[in-house]
């Protein structure tokens, strides 16, 4: 971390090393494809906006250029399932499926139990962290299962509560996921049915703030990852900068004070050796400068993909940035994933 921090035109190279040797595994491309290509085509369908050259894909996985186009499946490359209240979402505790916004967005003054969440798995992700909890679908990224519009409508029940698009992440299918938001709210009119977004914030801004005004009205969450406040440390470890993430962050921030159950809420993921006192108070003090009121979690780091010889979190460091979320002015602080401290 202080390497990366103090010394990174010598760390970044290396860092930058292991993101192509892990990317190859899964015959990825690594970084963004050389702006003087002739035959090159940009996408900005996310915060990367790539420039792609002929016949080669961009970040994701799931963009090509194809003769000077861009080609990109029209359905969604994801897969879903149903998760029983009180979801697994980061931000259940802070959401309308435990009873906040009733009875305008929820079905119950408390957890919704006997309701779900249709759980939507976005096979893509706009960052490479090396740390990746959810690293198995770069298994499918380049071959993934395509799920049409009509499958996702005809999977909404009468429990179901809410929708959650997570991955992965879905910021390099946002606009698709706009297009999906719509055709459920047409067709389950009067229904309480909250569109809600787990995402890394590197997204096209304006789609961004499309989503946000339907997943707003719907009364859902959209909880960002804030991994990390040091660009550099963002760009060794995720393989981007984080520049656009707090951008949107701060975009979003903006609905914030205008209604209940909280429509923003973010997480820190607590990387031993590379999450420390200074990005957590850095991060904290970014949120609270918005608004002291959005939920934050801390959550506690399971060893994984190319991280696995990491350690846990131990309990001591969790409390301790619990600590200083508060001391930096936020009121609503919590410790995600207790049972694997150590």
């Amino acid at each position: 971390m202080n390497c990366i921090r103090n010394n990174p035109e010598k760390a970044l190279p290396i860092a930058e090393a292991a993101h192509e040797r892990s990317r190859k595994k899964f015959a990825l491309s690594w970084g963004k494809p050389p702006k003087e290509e002739k035959t090159s085509i940009q996408c900005k369908f996310c915060g990367n906006e790539c420039t792609i050259p002929e016949g080669e894909r961009g970040f994701c996985g799931l963009v090509k250029n194809d003769g000077g186009r861009i080609l990109r499946e029209k359905e969604i490359a994801a897969s879903f399932y149903r998760d029983p209240h009180p979801t697994n979402c980061v931000s259940q505790w802070a959401c309308a499926a435990s009873g906040y916004g009733y009875p305008k967005f929820s079905y119950c003054d408390g957890i919704e139990y006997g309701y779900h969440n249709l759980a939507v798995f976005c096979t893509a992700c706009s960052l490479d962290c090396l740390f990746c909890q959810n690293w198995h679908f770069r298994k499918e990224v380049l071959d993934p299962p395509y799920i049409s519009d009509d499958k996702i409508l005809n999977s909404i029940e009468e429990k179901t509560s809410c929708i959650s698009f997570f991955g992965g992440d879905p910021s390099p299918q946002l606009d698709k996921i706009i297009r999906i938001c719509r055709k459920i709210k047409e067709k389950f009119r009067g229904k309480i049915l909250r569109f809600c977004l787990e995402t890394n914030g590197n997204a096209n801004s304006n789609i961004l703030k499309s989503f946000a005004e339907i997943g707003f009205e719907s009364g859902g969450t959209q909880k960002f990852d804030l991994k990390f406040w040091d660009e550099n440390l963002s760009k060794a470890i995720t393989g981007v900068s984080n520049k656009t993430t707090l951008k949107n962050f701060e975009i979003l921030g903006e609905y914030v004070k205008d209604r209940k159950p909280p429509f923003l809420s973010a997480s820190t993921l607590m990387v031993p050796g590379y999450i420390d006192e200074e990005e957590i108070k850095n991060i904290t003090k970014f949120i609270a400068s918005i608004d002291e009121n959005i939920p934050y979690s801390l959550l506690a780091f399971f060893p994984n993909f190319e991280m696995s010889d990491l350690p846990l979190t131990t309990r001591k460091d969790a409390l301790n940035y619990m600590k200083i979320a508060k001391a930096s002015g936020l009121k609503n602080v919590r410790i995600g994933n207790v049972h694997i401290l150590v």
